[in-house]
């Protein structure tokens, strides 16, 4: 039979037999939801519509002309035990195989053996097994023919489940199929069947509330079926698939002039860039580097469009080509609307413009709620603009050509933003400049990549020609020309030239350890750099034990390891579970669908971290999100350790963050050291603290001279290094570094006043 598991993801559910790696369900009871729940039941209530049961109400007992029908084939014996169960199933539900069978007999089998050890009569057991029989043979025969498969059947029940439904819902969870109960009155009726509740598991997760009013399987239906509605609009989609920004370096003009080519070469994919350009690098250079720009993308042969302050409203004559009619339905709008392109419906490039005006428009549906007859004027603008514009990107296109569309000023209107989004979607770079300060732009997107500069400047227009135009002089372009012959590809690097930077822990040798402590990090094996980003090699390591059993020269090789940029850590714990942190009731809002909201929490009152450089904190919290994603920390997703993650981050000690921020991706970088010398445990703040800088690109070494397992505990995996390097020492005390002689004698003034280690 197929035992109970708990969830580790509501994702889990939709595993195939094969995918679990033993005969294991999933039994749950709902009582609550968040986003996350919602979009689980959706996918739930479509899933056990294809292969289970969706039960509204309750299950109704056999009436008298099933039970006649059950007397008349299967004659009223009745037998309690496993053999008797399975020979009847054969003949009552032949369709069945023999495993699934053979899961049904002992599952209906254990059920009635526990009500009998409930004090249950012969005739009480023997009409529970006859109302089990004709429910599967009613109500479950799809589900029954089918267990045992790759596909594990799904029910969903609503309502207040009652003794005997509980039962049979036990007996088909042990032959294998997943359940879910949504009880919209919480746990008191599902109490009386299950008083120990221990038959099912209870779904708990982050931020759930009540189910809201209206809420039930006919509401699940009515938006199964809109989805439905929705994937029919797409009928055959493109063969193509935008790689927006995956590729680029993160130099902006640079990335644009970037010939397609050069971009990637999965034929699956047009690789473009969807760019903000906020400020200017060098106002006294900026015009000139447009210009330069300009007569590039132009010499490239590459189609362009160049908008300045605003996109011209559509004309009379414009808005009287775009078919529109009255809708009654979003769906219908869109996909009436859709239509509207000149050019062949099998085109590449007309699937393409079909899915980005979808797109956009489902979006916007969901996120202003407006009305259809709103959503429709905005079609109207967006197509517009696209006949307007699309011969001058698209003419003779064929992949991978992408043509580029230059906005000067910034989206300042609705219809403005949803046009570029499209864009954005097709095979187009799309470059959004806003040099002075004063312009604002109202576009939001998951895929834009924004560049941000402290400089202003007010432009009207783009320079076409060379006159009234500010160049730098030749003494600074000499500069510029120098600093690209000595920091390109020479293994010489500017101060800071780096912004972005992953960590790659290295597999050493204890004494290794000494060699590259003080290494720089581009001296280091496995330094890379790919696109702008540094692979930075770090140490990670645990050191048990202590050399030869020498406590004295134990400390000085610790001592040879402090730098200015060291943090040391003297016993365990250094962050207690119960120690102040403004970031603890906050956590949850940070989180959402598994993605760190990174302006949420640059604009929480406490975060603290706003005077560090923006890319400084940008790399903090790209860091924050992967130790989320990589699982270092145990429990993660589980029981709400990653709330303990995101708040220990973000308040880290300002001399920690000093480190951080003084941090050079290719020179020298900051440790952590960590002695613990007792019986005492890191606390689940101290892991995350270390599994953060080791991310960050820290090197961090344990001490730990009792060789306990005082480190281990709250790591997943090995992902610690351990040397074992001498005898196991105990009950020592970390001394005063600063007094300790790296050459290994005592002063004068130690052997005056006798002090020893």
């Amino acid at each position: 039979m197929f035992e109970h598991r708990a969830l580790k993801s509501l994702d889990d559910f939709f595993l195939k037999h094969d995918e679990r790696r033993g005969d294991y369900v999933y039994f749950y009871r709902i009582n609550g939801c968040n986003d996350e729940i919602m979009e689980f039941l959706l996918k739930y209530y479509e899933a056990a519509q294809k292969s289970g049961a969706v039960i509204e109400g309750k299950l109704e007992n056999p009436d008298e002309n099933d039970l006649a029908h059950y007397v008349d084939m299967m004659g009223s014996d009745f037998r309690l035990s496993v053999g008797f169960i399975s020979f009847n199933l054969k003949k009552w539900l032949p369709r069945m195989d023999e495993r699934g069978r053979e899961n049904v007999a002992e599952a209906v089998y254990d059920t009635l053996l526990q009500m009998q050890k409930d004090g249950k009569g012969e005739n009480i057991l023997k009409n529970a097994y006859i109302k089990f029989m004709c429910w599967l043979y009613y109500r479950f025969e799809r589900i029954a023919n089918t267990l045992g498969g790759s596909a594990v059947p799904k029910i969903l029940y609503e309502g207040n489940i009652s003794s005997y439904e509980l039962k049979m819902f036990t007996i088909l969870s042990g032959a294998g199929c997943d359940i879910v109960l949504l009880q919209y009155d919480g746990d008191d009726a599902y109490r009386e069947a299950d008083g120990g509740l221990g038959l099912s598991y209870e779904l708990k997760a982050a931020r759930m509330s009540a189910f809201p009013g209206g809420f039930d399987i006919k509401w699940l239906r009515t938006k199964a079926q809109e989805r439905r509605d929705t994937r029919k609009l797409y009928k055959e989609p493109p063969s193509l698939i935008n790689c927006t920004n995956a590729w680029i370096s993160g130099r902006g003009l640079a990335d644009i002039l970037t010939i397609p080519k050069q971009r990637g070469t999965d034929a699956r994919f047009f690789y473009n860039c969807f760019i903000r350009m906020k400020g200017v690098e060098d106002k006294y250079t900026y015009l000139n580097d447009l210009h330069k720009f300009y007569m590039e993308l132009k010499a490239g042969g590459r189609k362009f469009v160049i908008v300045e302050r605003k996109i011209p409203q559509p004309t009379d004559e414009e808005l009287k080509i775009i078919h529109r009619c009255s809708y009654d339905t979003l769906n219908g709008m869109i996909e009436n609307m859709s239509a509207n392109s000149i050019y062949d419906p099998d085109d590449e490039l007309c699937r393409l413009m079909k899915k980005a005006f979808i797109d956009v428009m489902l979006e916007n549906a969901k996120i202003t709620g407006d009305t259809v007859e709103r959503l429709a004027d905005k079609a109207a603008y967006i197509l517009c603009w696209l006949r307007r514009y699309q011969i001058l990107l698209f003419k003779n296109w064929k992949a991978p050509d992408i043509s580029c569309f230059i906005y000067l000023g910034g989206c300042r209107g609705e219809s403005e933003a949803l046009f570029v989004k499209m864009l954005s979607l097709l095979p187009v770079d799309v470059l959004i400049l806003i040099p002075d300060k004063n312009d604002k732009c109202i576009l939001k997107a998951d895929n834009l990549y924004e560049l941000r500069y402290t400089e202003y400047l007010k432009l009207d227009s783009i320079p076409r020609e060379n006159s009234n135009m500010q160049i730098g002089t030749a003494a600074y372009h000499a500069e510029r020309e120098l600093d690209n012959v000595m920091y390109q590809d020479t293994g010489m690097y500017r101060s800071r030239q780096y912004q972005r930077a992953i960590s790659v822990t290295l597999r050493s040798i204890y004494e290794e350890i000494a060699i590259l402590w003080k290494e720089e990090i581009r001296f280091r094996p496995n330094f890379d750099i790919t696109d702008s980003i540094v692979s930075v090699p770090v140490i990670f390591s645990k050191v048990s034990g202590v050399k030869d059993g020498k406590v004295s020269d134990y400390w000085i090789e610790i001592k040879k390891l402090i730098t200015p940029d060291t943090v040391i850590i003297k016993g365990a714990p250094f962050i207690r579970g119960d120690d102040e942190n403004p970031f603890k009731s906050e956590a949850a809002s940070f989180l959402r669908n598994k993605k760190l909201q990174k302006n949420a929490v640059k604009a929480h009152k406490s975060y603290g971290y706003g005077f560090l450089r923006d890319e400084v904190q940008e790399h903090i919290l790209d860091k924050l999100q992967m130790l989320l994603d990589v699982n270092m920390i145990d429990g993660t997703y589980e029981n709400g350790t990653e709330y303990t993650i995101i708040a220990t981050v973000l308040n880290m000690d300002r001399s920690i963050l000093r480190l951080i921020q003084r941090f050079d991706f290719t020179k020298l970088n900051p440790k952590l050291i960590y002695i613990n010398t007792s019986e005492e445990i890191l606390s689940l703040e101290d892991s995350i603290l270390a599994a953060f800088l080791n991310l960050v690109g820290f090197d961090v070494v344990f001490f730990v001279p009792t060789g306990y397992r005082c480190v281990e505990k709250y790591f997943n995996g090995n992902v610690i290094e351990e040397h074992q390097i001498g005898e196991y020492m105990y009950d020592l005390e970390v001394p005063d570094f600063e007094k300790i002689n790296v050459n290994g004698r005592r002063s004068l003034r130690d052997i005056i006043f006798k002090r020893r280690d």
